[in-house]
């Protein structure tokens, strides 16, 4: 082990404790991450010992959602690090899925309450992102303060 010391750690430990609207808005983005591994891998096996209408689109499909699972999962690790980078990916993540939400509430059926669902998990984690205690904590200045 490395006794050298780790300017990250050590910043965030000064900062002081990780404000819960940052715990909660990692936790989010990585429900989501976890929700497109899960997605994902239905979707391969499926295309693997189902009867798909097309096992390539079935499989090309699944492995997209794996890979697109790691944007948000890794900027939930990057804001449970608090690494001011991690909140671009974790915004994006959000209004990548405001139109899957949307798509899902004008469908008729089964796919309504996911709608639902993915709508409250996108706005309510765009919220805890831009709240200005999250900002803070991960070091992210507004416009004009970049020497203050």
């Amino acid at each position: 082990m490395s006794s050298e010391p780790n300017p990250v750690t050590e910043a965030a430990e000064e900062a002081g404790p990780r404000p819960g609207r940052l715990t909660a808005a990692a936790a989010l983005a990585a429900l989501e991450g976890l929700a497109l591994v899960v997605g994902g891998a239905w979707m391969v096996v499926g295309g693997l010992t189902g009867h798909p209408d097309d096992r390539t689109a079935a499989i090309t499909g699944g492995v997209t959602l794996i890979v697109l699972a790691l944007l948000p999962l890794l900027a939930a690790r990057g804001l449970l690090g608090r690494r001011g980078w991690s909140r671009g990916p974790a915004v994006i993540t959000q209004i990548m899925a405001l139109p899957v939400a949307y798509n899902l509430l004008t469908t008729n059926g089964p796919a309504i309450p996911a709608g639902i669902v993915l709508a409250a998990v996108a706005v309510t984690a765009l919220v805890l992102l831009v709240n200005p205690e999250t900002t803070q904590a991960l070091g992210i200045r507004g416009p004009g303060r970049a020497g203050k």
